[in-house]
């Protein structure tokens, strides 16, 4: 007579707990984080009942425009939103250009003091940039660039974050593959422009989103470079007209929440554009 086989009591597997657990986790810090945004777009579309109410309303009860209609009515939105579009464009741009220029020779070049050059560049990593306005501000009033497009975008043109990141990435690129381009006659701006950035097209992106929610989202300095109205970018704009002791409690609100989502917007159109560079580029810098 056979004895009866015992089986040993199956253990859940701790994957199979902790994969919801995350799950679970990652998704109420995704709302934690997204609940002043959405309060902010659902806002913008709330009348001035909605916006008074207490307790606090989150739904509109009745959709509306007309804050939008007040806030294009009562400020020039046109003509900050270019401002702030010159601003921005012009400084991802100079980023792109002098960052990968600065990044591929540090990484690829063979020159004196290249090392020092390098921990220049660390150094200023570490420098907190509250303690460059005051001398940036000095030097663009002896330069005569204050009120100007010159003297928002110089500042800014080039960053220690951009120039460090386009030389870690360009020191994965192989100097066998540029050694080649040499041997075949290619020269540097030949091997730079055709080789080296299609081959870093993810950092290029990165590189992009960073600086131009930066400079589109910068505060602190246009307020301090510009004098002229004319010259606001859409954040000075909209705090100007916060502090207006002459608009209304409810429908200011209202304009406000229209004009901070009306500056929202362009950031997440450059991040859906280039989402899937800027994933490949956070995946490729992991795997260093």
């Amino acid at each position: 007579m056979t004895a009866p086989t015992v089986t040993a009591p199956t253990r859940r597997r701790p994957g199979r707990v902790r994969g919801p657990l995350l799950y679970t986790v990652a998704s109420l810090g995704l709302l934690v984080m997204s609940a002043p945004f959405l309060w902010m777009a659902l806002s913008a579309f709330k009348t001035k009942k909605d916006l008074t109410a207490s307790p606090p309303v989150w739904i509109p009860s009745h959709w509306t425009l007309a804050n939008f209609r007040e806030l294009l009515d009562q400020l020039d939105m046109a003509r900050y939103f270019m401002n702030s579009l010159i601003v921005a464009v012009l400084v991802t741009v100079c980023n792109l250009l002098f960052c990968s220029m600065l990044g591929y020779a540090l990484a690829k070049l063979r020159f004196t003091g290249r090392s020092k050059v390098f921990g220049i560049v660390l150094a200023a990593l570490m420098v907190p940039g509250n303690l460059l306005v005051l001398p940036l501000y000095v030097l663009m009033t002896k330069l005569n660039l204050i009120d100007s497009y010159a003297g928002l975008v110089l500042p800014f043109a080039a960053g220690a974050f951009g120039v460090f990141l386009m030389r870690q990435f360009m020191q994965s690129i192989p100097d066998e593959l540029l050694e080649a381009a040499r041997i075949d006659g290619a020269g540097e701006w030949y091997i730079f422009w055709r080789i080296v950035l299609p081959l870093v097209k993810p950092a290029l992106a990165t590189l992009t989103i960073f600086t131009f929610l930066g400079s589109w989202n910068n505060f602190v300095w246009p307020l301090i470079a510009t004098n002229d109205p004319g010259k606001y970018t859409l954040p000075v704009a909209l705090a100007t007209f916060a502090n207006d002791p002459n608009r209304t409690v409810g429908g200011g609100n209202g304009m406000l929440m229209a004009g901070s989502l009306l500056v929202v917007l362009p950031v997440l159109l450059v991040f859906a554009v280039l989402q899937r560079h800027f994933t490949q580029g956070i995946a490729t810098a992991g795997l260093k």
